[in-house]
């Protein structure tokens, strides 16, 4: 075996698999340098999905032809001090620009703000041409063709054009939510344009170009600071949600990422409140020390490591359900649209039937009708439904109203006139439809509520109060459960015990490799404990956090609570209805059931007004 030299152009090509994906992976490439450059203005045209043609035009600081002659070499970078503790720019390998030109043809205008003239330098598959002078605007130009020519193979892995160019747009829809004062425009072979004027330092109207309009309204700004390491951005409401995790944005100094700790972190900020396949709407900004993250993890640099990831994650998750907990209970704005394009204006009438008792209704339209025991009861014991004494137990301590209580009192007397409690806002109950939906009235329109959905959150936020608020029952094993582990999985669960025995998981140190299992949480019944042990074990190795016996603890809650609320088809009175109203208004969270869905929709009297052409 005799060991040799690489030439300089097949490193490019080795480097160019590992930067240069993807038609997009060029794209981002390019817009970062344009951006590091000053750029307050970037176009980007593409051809056959970026893979025929890909150009980039901006109007920053530019390069002469000394610089240009550089730009084109491997680790030539002017964004790079010594060390790489304190990266503040964009790129900073100086990888891009000869790795492209290594697999594709590569032409590169420029001009410097100031100079007379500009100049060019071309690159095809590796072969650098020399620097000649050129007509160009103050700026750079970087034109890209015939992607991946010089190595073919790869262009059989690259998917359909329209997906490509999907892609690139991705790429530009990220950056431009980054920078709000940049105007970006970006224009492809079917002619048509995709354009973000710059919002200067309104980044809301930015995102509202990039993800609609309907998420400013629907959004919830975000502002918090743990020890140096600072969350800004807007989470949408729970009812705001998608059916993927596209529309989730995350950028770290700047820089956007797609780091898969943020997103774990968002889907644990959003547990019990969205359905399952949906996804929350989110866009962070994470502010910190250069030096207390590593953006060197990646070729692409779209992953980042947290020196503290645990901070972070923590940061994430607080900031996003106390947002929630102060606002996110109001629903999105459209499930008001969804109804009005429900809604279809006159209807067909049937032929006239004679009257008789049995085609009367049977029973009333309003919920003055009779009810059946006092409260918000339950359909069945929560005991009916298999769960634990011990989770009975917790059932039973709560105060949640049950058919053996008293109803609760209403905030509002009831003497009050539909007027003054229509001020409240949920507003004042004035219907029950079809024993199921409650019909208020509010100031300025109208509120429908799911009665089981609304009851439903009321009960788990109660049970979850309970559980978070003294250690949880637990009951002990006759015999002890011997876990064998990896010694280092024994010593971070270790480091977890006190607050893995308040959920009521009681381990020991069993030798160097092994863990006992002395309780287990009473709630859960039985349950295979050493699989819990394991996946803890495995959650804190990824996370350095133990939430997945909290999580199965909840979900033991919110299904006793779905069991332990009133159900559909049950009559209310009206001032049973308001209470409920008003709990909904006092309880954090109170918008969408346990499993994500929204408890109420709201109509302003505009909207109705619109329904019927009088606006």
């Amino acid at each position: 075996m005799i060991i040799k030299q690489l030439s300089e152009t097949l490193i490019n090509q080795i480097a160019a698999g590992e930067v240069i994906e993807r038609p997009a992976s060029a794209a981002k490439e390019l817009i970062e340098n344009a951006i590091d450059a000053g750029a307050t203005r970037i176009e980007v045209a593409t051809a056959g999905g970026g893979k025929t043609l890909l150009r980039v035009i901006d109007n920053g600081c530019g390069m002469g032809p000394e610089d240009l002659a550089l730009a084109i070499r491997r680790h030539c970078t002017s964004k790079l001090s010594e060390t790489l503790f304190d990266i503040r720019s964009l790129g900073f390998r100086g990888e891009a620009l000869p790795s492209i030109g290594s697999v594709a043809k590569l032409t590169i205008t420029s001009r410097p703000a100031g100079a007379d003239s500009g100049a060019e330098i071309a690159v095809v598959g590796g072969k650098v041409g020399d620097v000649r002078p050129a007509a160009a605007n103050p700026g750079t130009t970087v034109e890209v063709r015939d992607l991946f020519f010089a190595t073919p193979a790869r262009l059989k892995f690259m998917k359909t054009e329209k997906a490509e160019a999907g892609a690139i747009s991705e790429i530009v829809k990220r950056m431009a939510i980054a920078f709000p004062a940049i105007r970006f425009v970006l224009s492809g072979t079917d002619r048509s344009t995709l354009e973000f004027p710059g919002t200067g330092d309104d980044h809301l109207a930015r995102i509202a170009q990039v993800l609609g309009a309907d998420f400013k309204d629907n959004a919830i700004e975000l502002d918090a600071e743990r020890e140096d390491v600072r969350l800004t951005g807007f989470a949408g409401v729970p009812t705001f949600n998608r059916g993927n995790s596209a529309h989730q944005y995350a950028f770290v100094n700047g820089r956007p990422v797609q780091d898969k700790q943020i997103l774990s972190a968002i889907r644990g900020a959003y547990a019990e409140t969205i359905p399952q396949g949906r996804y929350p709407v989110a866009v962070l900004s994470l502010t910190l020390d250069p030096a207390l993250v590593d953006v060197n993890v990646h070729p692409a640099k779209s992953d980042v490591r947290f020196r503290d990831p645990a901070l972070v994650r923590g940061l994430i998750v607080g900031a996003i359900r106390q947002s929630l907990q102060r606002e996110g209970d109001r629903a999105a704005t459209t499930g008001a649209g969804g109804m009005l394009r429900a809604f279809r204006p006159g209807f067909s009438p049937q032929p006239a039937q004679a009257w008789s008792p049995a085609s009367s209704p049977s029973r009333p339209l309003y919920g003055a009708a009779p009810s059946f025991g006092g409260g918000f009861a339950a359909a069945a014991a929560p005991a009916a439904h298999g769960f634990g004494e011990a989770a009975q137990a917790v059932f039973d301590s709560l105060t949640v109203p049950t058919a053996r209580s008293e109803p609760i009192p209403s905030p509002a007397p009831q003497s009050a006139s539909v007027e003054a409690i229509a001020s409240y806002p949920l507003g004042a109950a004035r219907a029950q439809v079809h024993a199921n939906y409650i019909v208020a009235q509010t100031e300025d329109g109208l509120v429908i509520v799911d009665q089981h959905a609304a009851h439903e959150r009321l009960v788990f936020e109660q049970m979850r109060k309970a559980l978070t608020g003294r250690r949880l029952p637990s009951q002990g094993l006759l015999i002890p459960e011997i876990v064998d582990l990896p010694e280092e999985d024994c010593d971070r669960l270790m480091t977890h015990a006190t607050s893995l025995e308040h959920l009521g998981l009681a381990i020991e140190r069993f030798g160097p490799g092994a863990i006992a299992v002395r309780e287990t949480p009473a709630m859960l019944g039985e349950m295979d404990a050493t699989q819990l042990v394991r996946d803890l074990a495995d959650e804190i190795a990824e996370w350095d956090t133990a939430d997945r016996l909290s999580a199965k603890l909840e979900h033991v809650a919110a299904t006793m609570a779905c069991h332990g609320s009133v159900r559909s088809g049950r009559r209310l009175r009206v001032e049973e209805m308001n209470a409920l109203l008003r709990q909904m208004e006092q309880t954090p969270g109170s918008g969408q059931c346990n499993h994500g869905r929204p408890t109420y929709v709201e109509l302003k009297l505009s909207d109705i007004e619109r329904l019927f052409g009088r606006s």
